[in-house]
């Protein structure tokens, strides 16, 4: 296993599963107006971009064991625009920093090995791939009780985000369909982008469908936009947080309990199960694909799953709660959604 994915993969996860912050993190040790902000993003270039269709990157890769899938960014009809998890744990030399730096190299190579690899390739059969690099609030801003710091690293953020999608709107989009996808953080991102550049607005007619992971969504998080009830629908959003079976995490009456759970194997937000047998294929950390890595039920606002069938080290299958996962247990049943609902969004242009 690759040593560096196997180091986030462990950071992260045990961050989430614990609500806790590791003790290994280097976080920001005063306010965030001490600190210099790192410079700002400039997407007119292409290495502030962690995934383009114009380039290759991370975002174009495909599970080793396998022949038949492909990359189709070359030929697709629809783009994609996704926003990446947390990543920045920080480092010695940057411990202060409230926000990453997009400049910072062996950070950005951490993004593209991780959430750029296991995630946004999903979507390479449905879209081309626009995944901008951003000055992503440090992970210790969802624990801080330095509540003011936190918000303002979160707006730093999204201002990089809107910026981003922006400037693709502007330089590529030429109003081809629009499939927004994200996790934690970046979920958070998404669902603000959302409401401020398509809810209501010209833009929703070119919304496929939203994939907002990893965070709580509520059913009336947007005005015009709704939960996804099929795997066909258009125009609207799907959301997962997913735990084992009978779990209910220490947010759960906080958040958790009013959020959209869709079940990504069947695509529904009723509680229909969906047995193992439906679930397409996961990736690993490795970056396999695996069969039938587990099952999936909607249960009041989260995905419960039974113990699943991956290539990680024995003690996370003991995990309840698998966030750092929400994409990798569903990812060709994901892959297989976002082609389908593109399909039909054409279709339905003609």
């Amino acid at each position: 296993m690759n040593y560096l994915k196997y180091t986030i993969f462990i950071t992260i996860l045990f961050a989430f599963a614990s609500c806790s912050l590791p003790e290994n993190t280097y976080k920001p040790k005063e306010d965030f107006a001490t600190y210099k902000t790192p410079t700002i993003p400039d997407y007119s270039k292409v290495n502030h971009w962690a995934a383009l269709p114009t380039k290759k990157d991370s975002a174009d890769i495909l599970p080793s064991n396998q022949d038949t899938l492909k990359d189709r960014q070359a030929v697709a009809t629809a783009d994609v625009f996704f926003i990446y998890p947390t990543i920045y744990i920080g480092t010695k030399k940057y411990q202060n920093q409230w926000n990453a730096n997009v400049n910072n190299a062996a950070f950005n190579e951490e993004i593209d090995a991780s959430t750029i690899r296991n995630q946004a390739t999903i979507f390479n059969a449905a879209g081309r791939i626009y995944a901008p690099r951003y000055r992503q609030a440090h992970l210790y801003a969802y624990w801080s009780e330095d509540t003011a710091s936190s918000r303002k690293a979160f707006d730093l953020a999204y201002q990089d985000v809107k910026m981003a999608f922006q400037y693709y709107l502007e330089h590529y989009n030429n109003g081809r369909p629009i499939i927004i996808a994200s996790h934690s953080q970046g979920t958070n991102h998404a669902e603000r982008l959302l409401v401020e550049m398509f809810d209501g607005k010209a833009l929703q007619k070119q919304l496929v469908v939203a994939y907002l992971v990893g965070m709580p969504i509520d059913f009336d998080a947007f005005q015009n936009i709704y939960p996804c009830r099929s795997a066909i629908e258009l125009g609207c959003f799907c959301s997962w947080n997913t735990y084992s079976k009978d779990y209910y995490p220490d947010n759960y009456t906080k958040e958790l309990y009013r959020a959209v759970a869709t079940n990504p194997i069947n695509w529904t937000i009723d509680g229909t199960f969906a047995t193992a047998a439906e679930n397409k294929g996961g990736v690993g950390l490795d970056y396999n694909l695996l069969p039938n890595p587990t099952n999936a039920q909607s249960h009041r606002g989260m995905i419960w799953i039974d113990k699943p069938k991956v290539d990680v080290p024995p003690i996370f299958l003991f995990m309840k709660n698998w966030h750092i996962a929400d994409y990798n247990l569903f990812w060709m049943n994901v892959r297989e959604n976002g082609a389908l609902r593109v399909e039909k969004f054409v279709e339905n242009e003609r």
